[in-house]
């Protein structure tokens, strides 16, 4: 495992790319809230906007998520455990006042844009705090 991507994933730099292509800037790999033990994939600060991208295995995608057949048990558990701190993130991030956008990997670049711009005219628009996932296609 220690060979797997914590940053800088194939996924990540597309979006980055496109994001920064359209005139926005940001930061990257960067804690909303310092106190918090949670690294956002790409923040706004200014806007209070955190985007994560989430890979499908380890996250538990409902439609590219697989399970490995050795050692079952460890992973069901392991990918459960990422999903329950997924949404604890969630959670805790909307209590202090930032909204979390939330693409899987597999979701076309373009649309994680949208979602992204969605959430940032959200946020300058005044509307209440809340999660943007991109569809589960």
């Amino acid at each position: 495992m220690r060979s797997n991507k914590g940053r800088d994933t194939d996924p990540e730099l597309r979006l980055r790319s496109s994001l920064h292509r359209a005139g926005l800037r940001y930061r990257i790999s960067a804690k909303p809230v310092p106190t918090l033990r949670r690294t956002a994939d790409v923040l706004f600060t200014k806007s209070r906007v955190a985007v994560f991208v989430d890979g499908c295995f380890w996250h538990g995608c409902p439609v590219h998520g697989s399970l490995p057949v050795r050692n079952r048990d460890y992973w069901v558990s392991k990918i459960e455990g990422t999903k329950r701190r997924d949404a604890e993130t969630d959670l805790l991030l909307a209590e202090h006042g930032w909204r979390v956008v939330r693409v899987w990997e597999h979701t076309p670049v373009e649309e994680a844009v949208a979602l992204v711009r969605c959430g940032l005219a959200e946020a300058e628009g005044g509307k209440p705090v809340r999660t943007l996932r991109a569809d589960d296609r």
